[in-house]
């Protein structure tokens, strides 16, 4: 339990991060399983813009690694590719 004001308001600000963290992350998977899903190459390769900036952002906020981030867009960039 907290002893001071500042640790609750401290364990308020740190809910509300990992909850907003977590929300981005989730979506960027999806975004991520949707594009390994698609066919049509013009369709993916817009997409593929639109997931690596959202992978970039969670790279930057420290959400994800950017070696992961790098990582996946390099896998997602040959697939897309490859169509």
């Amino acid at each position: 339990m907290a002893n001071h004001q500042s640790c609750d308001k401290r364990i308020r600000q740190i809910e509300t991060r990992r909850l907003r963290n977590r929300y981005y992350a989730k979506t960027t998977r999806n975004a991520v399983r949707k594009l390994r899903e698609m066919t049509e190459k013009e369709e993916a390769s817009a997409w593929y813009k639109k997931v690596s900036s959202m992978l970039d952002k969670l790279a930057k906020r420290n959400i994800i690694h950017k070696n992961k981030a790098n990582n996946l867009k390099s896998k997602l960039a040959l697939r897309v590719n490859s169509l």
